[in-house]
């Protein structure tokens, strides 16, 4: 058991990857990943209805070097990389995941694509690379990733 009273497995880089969780859920997950020993970092997409908004706060928060090229292929390079953020492992706390969903659905998919490549990639290195979407209920049935229960 944890200092937080969790004891999720955070640190085992083979069950790391996408899930879908509520907004309350939160700021457990992250309690959670750093006893863990994970960097956290929350990414709050209120608001964030196209791609051109998204790649600019996942740049502002993951500070990604100033040379990204806030395209896709950028992201995914960067995700897989996180030199200037040496950690043992990862935990993104995607908050309002559904709005961009909604508003955006193909680059909803392109993102959920590029944080399990993400994953994986960390995967085969053995570090913990974790996604939590904070979706509203009616679009967890829809949104591609496994609920965390």
């Amino acid at each position: 058991m944890s200092e937080s009273g969790f004891d999720l497995g955070l640190d085992d880089a083979a069950q790391a990857g996408l899930y879908e969780t509520d907004a309350d859920s939160l700021p457990a997950l992250a309690a959670a990943a750093r006893d863990a020993g994970l960097l956290v970092r929350h990414i709050d997409l209120d608001g964030c209805r196209d791609k051109a908004t998204l790649l600019l706060r996942l740049s502002a928060v993951l500070d990604l070097p100033a040379g990204f090229g806030r395209n896709w292929d950028a992201l995914s390079d960067a995700l897989r990389d996180l030199d200037w953020l040496p950690a043992p492992g990862y935990a993104l706390l995607l908050e309002e995941a559904g709005q961009l969903q909604a508003a955006c659905p193909g680059d909803y998919d392109t993102l959920l694509d590029i944080l399990h490549e993400a994953s994986q990639a960390w995967a085969a290195m053995d570090v913990p690379f974790w996604v939590f979407l904070a979706t509203d209920a009616e679009d967890q049935d829809e949104a591609g990733a496994p609920r965390l229960h």
